[in-house]
């Protein structure tokens, strides 16, 4: 078979206040088992920021403080390959080699998907969609600007901590929104040459 990989990417600060919330409220991941090269990470490479079952009752700043918090930069760490910077070992090699290698490989593997949108442009991607897969949804996508995350009341001070746990995936999210927004444009030249080629043609005929 032939796959297709896609994704959506999220506006970090956006995604990081969601995450929290969705943690807030018991959700874990202890069923992921973090593959990467053929094995699962040790307790001493991937340690857990709380201790029982869940963390429900997380407060936001707990949140933040804990700094093996997965949530940090997750959209770079699930689109990079971990295999190039040791998986979860972080004494392989120095903390800003390793963040410039991910950065890269999380840009490299996005941009050779066959798709990506952004949750904060929901009509643009399903144009995007309809044009690469070349179908049509039966209804169009509807933009929720109300969200959990958006009902976070956070002060500047808190918004600029949480951009600086999640630097990576404020770059990552930056270049995506500027390939996104050049392959729209991209498509609506095209699609605008298309149809004038089209009415040129249809005006040829009955000549």
């Amino acid at each position: 078979r032939n796959f297709y990989y896609i994704t959506m990417l999220r506006d970090p600060v956006s995604r990081y206040l969601s995450e929290w919330k969705h943690v807030q409220r018991g959700a874990t991941w202890k069923t992921s088992l973090h593959m990467c090269d053929g094995r699962s990470p040790t307790p001493d490479e991937l340690p857990t920021c709380y201790e029982g079952d869940d963390w429900s009752g997380v407060s936001l700043q707990e949140f933040m403080d804990c700094s093996y918090n997965l949530a940090n930069n997750r959209q770079v760490r699930m689109l990079a390959d971990l295999s190039l910077v040791g998986c979860y070992n972080l004494t392989f090699m120095n903390e800003s080699e390793r963040n410039t290698i991910l950065l890269q490989s999380a840009k490299n593997n996005l941009k050779n998907m066959a798709f990506f949108g952004l949750t904060e442009f929901q009509r643009k991607t399903q144009y995007l969609f309809e044009r690469t897969f070349n179908l049509k949804f039966i209804s169009p996508f509807t933009q929720f600007n109300v969200t959990r995350a958006s009902n976070v009341d956070i002060g500047e001070d808190v918004r600029q901590r949480i951009e600086e746990l999640n630097f990576l995936d404020v770059q990552l999210y930056e270049y995506a929104k500027d390939l996104f927004l050049q392959r729209f444009q991209y498509s609506k030249q095209e699609e605008h040459q298309k149809n004038r080629l089209k009415r040129r043609e249809e005006r040829r005929v009955p000549r």
